[in-house]
Order: structure tokens, then sequence, then C-alpha cells
């Protein structure tokens, strides 16, 4: 019998009651939130709220969004504040100074703004929020940018080539350029252009200021037409977005594959939006890019990769890729393959691995894996999907970095929210009979995490950033 069967839950709309960040991978700047001086951490670890400048209600916070760039993170709260933490060499961080964080700072910026999105680029940052006070004539989302190019290390609000009173449905960042996309499907474009990243049909040396993307191909030699964008990602230096009727396109730098193409028009770049016509007639609901990877997550949850693989992002084993133009190159694919057929909810690409969460609620990765990033085994590439069992809760958001890894999970039922309690205090006495009630209970995933947390006690000892919970 299920716990919410012995407590006579009935079947409610879900509604967050507490949620937790969970954090690991690489760790020199910081950007695992984590205090001590560990370079990185190979096992997921909860953020306490104690680490946060939490006001006087700051416990009954909880978590909207997560972001990671190469070597920073950042998380918004459910009233509307903005941490971040981490490398600051750019301003990044956003706290007016370039000293790095390795405490979640707020960004004391934007309290006056209820920030609801935040988007974190190689040392850039961008976050979409309303304004406390608005009067009905102030956009109800709107943009605000910080970091390298971006020309300030605070925020600062952001407009562009949109008029004052469009509405920001979402902004991506790459290593040198940035992406906004508005409520009326609109793509605007910023920054260096040397790949063709900007869309806009040209390379151009230098930063450039923005301009709306205004053509999109269908196919190879069709005249570009206006296609309505419903989401945007940005890698390294290439992009997808991914249009109403679930068509996928990218565009910039795709010399390892990662747009998806069979040919490019420049060589090695498309230098405007092209739809990926290997996916013809499946509908795209989510692309994620990474820095020479990209993967598509279907309408029917399956996952499709293509790009670089030599570090094992493609989740397709060591030898299994094939790059159309020079078929010894047995690690790159430029055309998209089926990762797994079905059962994906989520995907995140980072620099050189990758993370998903499956309907079940598991988290698997795969990829370089060095720093523990994409992984629970102890391996230098994960070749394959592997399994991240420290998490517990619902997982809302996964978030990849340079080399580090950051999950949001909910509590929206009582049985997640004792599970919550449980793993807060779990320890080497308790930790068998806590999976026990775990597997009586139907709580996989905690069962999980206890049993990998006897693996470690089993273990030669580890640094104290081993540790379940931040002391």
């Amino acid at each position: 019998m299920e716990i919410d069967e012995i407590l006579g839950e009935s079947e409610q709309p879900k509604i967050s009651t507490k949620s937790v960040i969970y954090s690991w991978g690489y760790n020199q700047s910081g950007q695992t939130g984590r205090r001590g001086g560990e370079s990185y951490l190979r096992v997921p670890q909860q953020l306490s709220l104690e680490l946060f400048d939490s006001t006087a209600d700051g416990r009954n916070l909880r978590w909207l969004d997560i972001a990671c760039g190469r070597e920073h993170s950042a998380a918004v709260a459910s009233d509307g504040s903005l941490f971040a933490w981490g490398a600051n060499e750019y301003g990044q961080l956003g706290d007016g100074t370039e000293i790095g964080r390795k405490k979640p700072t707020k960004v004391g910026h934007l309290q006056s703004e209820f920030v609801r999105s935040v988007s974190c680029g190689a040392r850039c940052t961008a976050a979409i929020a309303e304004p406390r006070e608005n009067d009905g004539s102030l956009s109800t989302r709107r943009l605000w940018i910080w970091g390298q190019n971006q020309g300030s290390n605070t925020p600062r609000l952001f407009w562009g080539s949109f008029t004052p009173d469009t509405v920001i449905r979402q902004v991506a960042c790459g290593a040198v350029h940035v992406v906004a996309l508005s409520e009326g499907g609109m793509l605007q474009s910023w920054g260096y252009n040397e790949y063709g990243q900007l869309g806009r049909g040209i390379t151009s040396e230098g930063l450039q200021k923005p301009r709306i993307i205004n053509g999109y191909a269908r196919f190879l030699d069709d005249a570009p037409e206006l296609v309505k964008i419903m989401q945007v990602s940005c890698g390294e230096y290439h992009n997808g977005a991914i249009s109403e009727n679930g068509d996928l396109y990218t565009w910039g730098l795709g010399s390892m594959g990662q747009l998806g193409h069979c040919s490019l028009q420049s060589v090695d770049k498309e230098l405007l939006p092209r739809r990926v016509v290997a996916l013809d007639g499946i509908c795209v609901r989510d692309v994620s890019c990474g820095g020479v990877h990209t993967c598509a997550l279907t309408d029917k949850g399956a996952l499709y990769a293509w790009g670089g693989g030599q570090l094992g992002q493609l989740g397709l084993g060591p030898r299994t890729g094939f790059f159309s133009r020079d078929a010894s190159e047995m690690t790159l694919r430029n055309i998209p393959v089926l990762v797994i057929p079905n059962g994906v909810m989520l995907v995140c690409c980072g620099h050189s691995h990758t993370l998903i969460c499956t309907t079940e609620g598991r988290i698997h990765g795969w990829g370089y894996n060095c720093y523990g990033q994409a992984a629970n085994d102890k391996c230098t590439y994960a070749w394959y999907p592997s399994p991240v069992d420290w998490p517990v809760g619902e997982v809302r958001k996964l978030a990849a970095g340079g080399g580090h890894s950051v999950v949001l999970t909910d509590a929206c039922s009582l049985k997640e929210l004792c599970e919550f309690v449980l793993v807060n205090n779990l320890n080497p006495s308790n930790a068998t009979e806590v999976e026990e009630i775990a597997s009586r209970t139907g709580s996989d995933s905690l069962a999980r995490l206890c049993r990998r947390f006897r693996e470690l006690q089993r273990a030669p000892p580890l640094p104290p950033s081993f540790l379940l919970k931040e002391r």
C-alpha cells in the first residue's frame, strides 16, 4: 500500500509546498554553492536555505528556476528573488563586482522586479522579470542582461530591437551571443557572429547590435520565410529553435555535426536558421544545445541526439556515430539518431555532458564525467545513459554547465515532504531502516538514495564534500 493511500490523499492539482536544489560536479569557482575548497563533488547535494540570504520568511521559499553557465549558477526563488554564485570575472553574478562568490548571493539590483526565469551563458546572465509595481503601462515580462559583452556588471533593462511593450517569452545565452524570444514568436539576437550564430545570413567580426531574425529556410535551397518560434536554445556557437508546428530549425557553427544537416550552406556553418529535415514529420517539443552537440525531445517522449560525441555526450557509446562528410570520424554524427525511444520528460545539454529525466522521475546522464557531473559511476566518460540516484522529490528542472550540474525538485504531496525530511536526517545508523520504509511505501528515489549512501559508507574514506547534506 502506498503512503498516499494510507493517508487518504485525494487527487489534487500539484502545488509545490517545498522545493530543493541539488548541485554537483566541477567546483573550482564555487559554482556548486559549496563553502569548502573542494575542486569537485561527485555526489549531488542539497543546497540548504541557510546558504541563501533569506528574508524572515525565507524558510518558506520555494524555487522556480535554475540555470548553469560555464562556471556560475543562478536560481529564482518563489518570492521573485534571484540568487547567483560561482565565477564572476565578467560581472556575470550581477553584484557590481568581479569577485567570485562560493555562497549564493542575492542580485540586489532586481529587488524592484519579480524574476520569473533566468538563463546563464558562458560568462553572462539574463533574466526575465515583471515589475513589482505596474500601473499597466509596463510590459509584464521584461528582459535584464549583465556580464560579458552585455555592457554592465549589474542587471540592465534591455529591449534591443523589440519595442518597450514587448512581452518576453524566453531568453537563451551562448558562449558569446544571446537570443531573446518574444511572446509573439519573434527572435532577436546580438553578440558575436563569427560563425553565423546570430542567424543573419552573413558572418561578422566584432560585437554586433541586436537585430530580429526574419528568415527561416525549410529546405537548403528554399527562400527564407518568417516562422513563429515557440522555444529557443543556445549552444556554444550554435542554436536550435522550435516553431509552432513542432519543426526544429538550427543555425551557427556546424563543424561537428551539431546542426543536424547533411550539408551546410557555408562549409562548416549555417548562416540562416534551417529546418532539420531528418526530423520531418516528428513533432519536437524541447531542444537543448550543448558545446558541440544537440538533443531534441519529441511530443511522444523520444530523445534524439547529434553532433560531437568524442566525450560520450551523445549517449551512443564510444564508436556508434556517423558523419556523412568524413566517415572516419566515428564519434561525430550530423544526422539525428534515436537515443531513447520513449519515456523522456526533460533534457538538458551541458558543454560536454547531457542530463535527462524520465516520466518515472529518474535522472540519467552521460558524457564527460571527470568531475562526476554526468553519472554516479566513477568514470571519465559515461558513454551510455547512467543513473544519477541522489535527488528525491519530483524533478522540475535540469541545468548543466561547463562541468557541473544542478537539479530542482519539488515536494507536491505529503509523501514527497516525508522523503525530504528523511533525507535531511539520513545517517549511517538509520540508512538501512529508511531504505526498508521507502521500499515498502513505493518511495523508489529515496530507496535508491539509501542504497547509494550505504555504498559510500562501505567505500574507502571520502573527503567531507561527499557528505549527503551541507552542514
